[in-house]
């Protein structure tokens, strides 16, 4: 348990701080979802329209640090190789 007034406020902040990053990484793994469910579904424009609602998804939460810049890569490398497959 937190002894001083400044690490009870600290610790009411991470409490504050980790819900909103959860919710920001929920957003993260349903915008992938979304893609991964037009991709599956066949049609390559509406899959694209997507795919591009999601990179910006992506790089928001990067450019926040919730999730590293890198991993943002690797999902959006990982997404277009899917979508290019696309026939």
């Amino acid at each position: 348990m937190a002894n001083t007034a400044q690490a009870r406020k600290r610790a009411r902040q991470a409490v504050k701080q980790n819900a909103h990053n959860s919710s920001q990484r929920s957003t993260l793994r349903t915008a992938i979802k979304a893609v991964r469910k037009a991709i599956d579904a066949g049609d390559k424009a509406a899959a694209s329209q997507v795919y591009l609602a999601s990179v910006s998804t992506i790089d928001r939460i990067a450019d926040k640090k919730i999730i590293h810049k890198n991993k943002a890569a690797r999902h959006k490398s990982r997404l277009a190789a899917a979508l290019k497959a696309l026939a």
